[in-house]
Formats: structure tokens, sequence, C-alpha cells
């Protein structure tokens, strides 16, 4: 063998082992990734039921006109098809092309249920309104939702179990000893709601999965096809990487602009994190904070507009605005955010002294720019969405085309018949734990409408915060931080919106909707960062190989302003630009950013030279005052900051001039 081939192999070796190292993070802390292994020709046969799936999610939402009853069913019984072929019934070393005989037995009996319902859908709908169900309907309806709760446990976890079981029991006792039905009525009345009516399972968060977040995961998986993820990273290392710690600040941007599309806080931590973590650290960073700062960052970007992890589309439909609208009202917390993370980095870069990459081992913009074209999909989404002249649907399924045209022109990562197949598998892979999340999410909305929890829930908040906001704020957040661990962003929102958001609203609290559910969505979020259970940051401290829970609360504390930023918008709407004028928003986003600058600085012990406790309990009151709705509070907050960094300037300039 020549030397030649030699290095060649040593390098794809060296690849092959870097991917192996990524795969083992991902089945360990993200269960999508946890599927069977398929070859040859079962893998084929697989990867067209895949694919057939993708098109007809494409098909159906662009032009079918079914029944509720039709369309809905049949989304889900092709779930379970596609659910339990991948997901095996634990974790650990599965083998080649093996199915066991019981996961067929489930699949068969789960998808049929709702394959029943498809084929009975007029004569169901005549007889739902009078209660004149079978009893071997009602058996078809406990297997169909058995059947969705074990692929959810598979393909997401126990944690969403445990609270949709909670609920499940509680309906059953209020029909048992509140009705007075009898447990065999109770049982009866439960399954026809949560089964057979658009009331459980068939209600908002699948029917928005089965019309819009499905042709949009789809969207994403033709869009990394054309090698978008590697274009943000070069591009962030072409803009950041050669000041104080680029190849952190490179995290912030490149896992911000892909996580709005992988939608998955672990799965954006690992792929972005197995370039940027080990980039960070040949630069001087901290192993814990290197996986820090990339969990906190590849988090953030299921908050980041226009594609918010597909989670924007379900807040469109729950709060009944156009999705133009939501985007638009993401922007400013979305950078203030970010604009926390990348003072914090810079922060840290400057206080232990370290510098950037140098401009000659960086892409040259100029290179880069030639591929502005790979953002043309994007683009196109983003006007055809803000339109309104077309379908959200539209809208994807045309970008998807887009994604195909632009691969064409990209030597590196064209789309060839094999890469068009791979991303409609893909595509239906990605889509199956967010389909079963949001099935279990439909199941504690149906729990709680028909037992009229949701007022009960209300009441015990309002008593407790005793008609405080901010204490009705925290209680709410403490909800929203335990029911958000280990569930996926889009099925988070959905029992946000269904539990915590309605709390919010009430009259007795007066958060505007908007607000509200945009608080609920960012705590659901932030608790993949939120020790005990910081799933994104666990995976980032396992690239860094770092302490897990040091790693998890350097990230929550990278990602302050997740935890403030809310309570900011909750409490002033103006950030969200809800009844406000041009002043106040000038306003708004000149404290808020002087305010998480300060909170970055104490976070840190550092501004223009390190910073005793007291400053940093001084500075950090002063951004929390930046941040805070009011006139006099900012004009301390400024007040305040701006004496500690005239102070800290003097003292850096005389010391330069002592030495």
């Amino acid at each position: 063998m020549s030397k030649f081939d030699e290095t060649k192999a040593a390098a794809i070796e060296k690849e092959n082992d870097a991917q192996a190292a990524v795969d083992a993070v991902m089945k360990k802390y993200d269960r999508e990734s946890n599927t069977r292994e398929w070859q040859g020709v079962p893998k084929i046969i697989v990867y067209t039921v895949l694919a057939a799936f993708s098109v007809f999610v494409i098909y159906v939402t662009l032009f079918a006109t079914w029944l509720d009853l039709i369309r809905y069913p049949s989304f889900v019984g092709c779930i379970l098809v596609i659910g339990y072929l991948m997901y095996p019934v634990k974790k650990g070393v599965q083998k080649v092309n093996h199915m066991p005989w019981y996961d067929w037995i489930i699949m068969i009996l789960g998808s049929g249920a709702f394959f029943y319902v498809v084929a009975h859908a007029q004569d169901l709908t005549i007889r739902l309104g009078t209660m004149n169900v079978k009893q071997y309907e009602i058996a078809l309806g406990i297997i169909g939702v058995l059947a969705l709760i074990e692929l959810c446990r598979r393909a997401v976890g126990v944690p969403i179990l445990c609270v949709s079981g909670a609920f499940i029991l509680y309906a059953l006792y209020y029909y048992c000893f509140t009705k007075n039905l009898g447990f065999q009525k109770a049982l009866r009345q439960l399954t026809v709601g949560l089964f057979y009516r658009t009331t459980g399972i068939l209600t908002t968060p699948i029917q928005v999965c089965a019309k819009y977040i499905v042709v949009f995961i789809i969207f994403g998986a033709f869009l990394e096809c054309t090698g978008i993820s590697d274009f943000f990273i070069q591009m962030a290392n072409s803009i950041a990487g050669a000041s104080a710690g680029g190849p952190a600040k490179v995290a912030v941007i490149s896992s911000a602009l892909c996580g709005m599309v992988s939608g998955s806080s672990v799965g954006n931590t690992v792929t972005t994190g197995s370039v940027t973590i080990p980039m960070m650290k040949r630069t001087g960073f901290k192993p814990e904070f290197a996986g820090a700062v990339e969990a906190a960052a590849s988090t953030g970007g299921q908050i980041m507009p226009p594609i918010m992890g597909a989670a924007a589309f379900l807040m469109a439909e729950y709060v009944s605005v156009p999705y133009s609208n939501i985007i638009v009202r993401a922007i400013l917390p979305a950078i203030l955010y970010f604009v926390g993370i990348f003072v914090c980095v810079h922060l840290e870069a400057k206080k232990i002294g370290l510098k950037g990459i140098s401009r000659d081992d960086l892409p040259k913009f100029a290179v880069l720019v030639k591929k502005i074209y790979l953002l043309l999909p994007l683009f196109l989404l983003i006007y055809l969405v803000s339109s309104g002249r077309n379908t959200m649907a539209f809208a994807a399924a045309l970008s998807i085309v887009a994604c195909i045209v632009v691969s064409l022109f990209n030597k590196d990562a064209r789309m060839t018949p094999k890469k068009f197949f791979e991303a409609l598998a893909n595509g239906g892979k990605s889509s199956i734990s967010v389909a079963a999340a949001c099935g279990i999410a439909g199941i504690i909305a149906g729990c709680i409408s028909m037992t009229g929890l949701a007022s009960q829930l209300i009441s015990a908040i309002i008593n407790i915060a005793g008609g405080s906001k901010f204490i009705a704020l925290f209680f709410t957040m403490l909800c929203c931080i335990v029911l958000g661990m280990g569930v996926p962003t889009t099925a988070t929102y959905c029992i946000m919106a269904s539990t915590c958001a309605p709390i919010l609203t009430s009259p007795q609290i007066g958060i505007p909707i908007l607000a509200a559910h945009f608080f609920v969505f960012y705590f659901g979020i932030v608790a993949d960062i939120t020790p005990p259970v910081a799933l994104a940051a666990y995976a980032g401290s396992a690239i860094a190989r770092s302490k897990p829970m040091a790693t998890a609360f350097t990230a929550t504390k990278l990602a302050i302003a997740g935890f403030v930023v809310p309570y900011v918008f909750a409490l002033n709407p103006a950030m969200l630009l809800i009844d406000t004028n041009a002043g106040e928003i000038i306003q708004v986003v000149i404290t808020s950013l002087v305010g998480i600058i300060a909170l970055g600085a104490g976070m840190e012990g550092y501004l223009e030279g390190h910073l005793n406790w007291l400053f940093r309990i001084i500075i950090i009151a002063a951004g929390l005052l930046l941040l805070v709705p009011g006139t006099w509070t900012d004009i301390a907050g400024i007040v305040v900051v701006a004496a500690i960094f005239a102070f800290q300037l003097i003292r850096s300039k005389s010391s330069a001039a002592a030495a």
C-alpha cells in the first residue's frame, strides 16, 4: 500500500471512529437514536415504507379533503407501523434484521385499531353522538391507546408517560367517584373520549402534527441534504472564529442556526458539538464550559425563529394568530437569549486570556458567500408563510422542491436519487417520536378537558399566588421545568399549552395569551439544561468528557437570559411587540440588551477586569432592574452599570500605566 493510500485509510478510520463516538452519545442521551438495525434487503424495505409515509403525508396535506375521522386516525396508524418497525422494546444491542413476534402483534393490533376507525368513519361519526359504541370497539380503543403509549415510551421516554398516566388515573377517578359511573362505564367514557373523538389523541397536537409539523420535518431532512449545516458552521467560523474565544462564539452562532431547523436540543448538541466542543477545548476553555456552551446554544435553537423547532406552528394554532405573527414576536427574546450566552463566552475568554483562531486557518468569507444560495429554501419558506397567500403545508412543499434545486448547484452535497430517497426516509423516521409525543399530549389535554381539571389547577395556583402575577409566574415556571424534563420540544409545548398556559391567561392573573404561551414554551425548553434531568447538558458533557452535573449547572448559568427574559415579556408584553409603540420598543431593546450584558458580567465576574463579589451582586441587581419594566428602574440600572464600567475602565488604564 502506498503512503498516500495509508494516509487516506487512516483519515477514513479516524472519521469513522469520530462518527461512532457521536452515535454512541446520541444513543445514550437521545431516545430517537435508539432504533433497530436493518441491513441489506430488509433495510431497503423498511426505508421504502418510511419514504412512502413521507410521500403519503405530503399528498394528504396538499390534496386530500378527508373527514377528520379518516385523516388523523390514518396518520396515527401509519406512525404506529413505522414506529414499531424502527424502535425496539429497550435500549441496548439489537439483533440485525430482527423484530420479535410480540412487536409484530402490537404493531398490527395497534395500527389496526386506528385503521378500523378509518374504515368505519362515516358510521362512527353518526353513532358517537349518542355514545352508541359497541363493546369490541371499546376493546379496540384500549388497544390503540396502549399501543401508542408503548411506542411513546420507546421513542420519547418515560417522563411524559408518568405525566399522562397521572392524568388518565385522575380521569378514571373522576368518572368513577365524582360522576359515580362505576369502573366499566368510566372506562367506556374515557376510551370514547380519548380514542374516537377529536378531544383526545386526535385533538390539536396530532392535527397540527399531521397537517404541518411532519411536512416541515421532511423539509428539514431535505435542507440537511443541501449541506446547510456545514455552511452554517463554516460561516460562523468566518465571522467569529478569530475573536477572543472564537470557537465558543462559533458554537453559539452555528447552534442557533442549526438548532432552529433540527427541533432537538440533544440532537443539535451532539451533531454541532462534535465539531465545536473539541475546538473550544483546544483553544483553552475548560471541558465543563465547552460542553455547557454547546448545550445552552443548542437548546436555544428551539426558540430561534423562523422555525423554532416546529413549535411555532403549534403555537399559531393554539393562540389563533398567523404564523408570521409568532415569528416576528419571537425575534427580540431570542436575540436576548443568545446575546446573554455570547457575552458570557466573550467575558470568560477575556478573563482567562484566550485568543481566537488564526485568520489563516479560517474559511474565507469571500469564498463562503458564494454558497449563500443554500439559504434560498429558508428565505422562500419565510416569504411564502409570511405572505399569507399560501398554506404552511404548501410553503413547506415548495421549499422542499427548492432544496432539491439548490443542492444541484452544490457539488459537495448534490441531490442524487439515493439522497432523495434517504431524505424522504429520514423525514419519516424523524416524525415518529414527534407524532407519538403529540398523541400523548392529546391524551393529557383530553383528560384535562373532560374532567374540568384546568379550572381546579387555575384555582390552586391563584390561591397560592394570592393575586400576585410574579408568584403565579414562578410556580408556573416550576411546573413547566418539571413537566418538560426529558420531553421533546414539540410535545413539551403541547403539554404546557394544555396545562400551564390557561393558568396565566385566567382573568385573576391576566397575562396576555401570546405572552403566556411564550412563557411556558421557554421554560419547557430550558428543562433540557436544568438539573437534574438536563439531557442536552449531559450529551455535551459526554463529548467534552467533563463532569455532567458541573456542565449542567454551567449551562444553566450561561442561559440565564432564558430564565429571566420570560418574566420580562410576561410582565411587559412590549418585548413581544404587544400593545406598544416605536418609542417603547426602542427603550425595551436598549435597556434589555444592557441588562443582559450586566447579568453576563455578574455571572462571569468580569467586565473590564475582575469583579469582586460585592460588585458582582450589585451589577446583577442592576441588570435585573434594567429588565424590569419601568422608567425609574431603567434609569437606576443604567446609572449603576455605567458607574461600575467607568470604575473598571479607569482602574484598568491605571494598572496599564503603572505597568
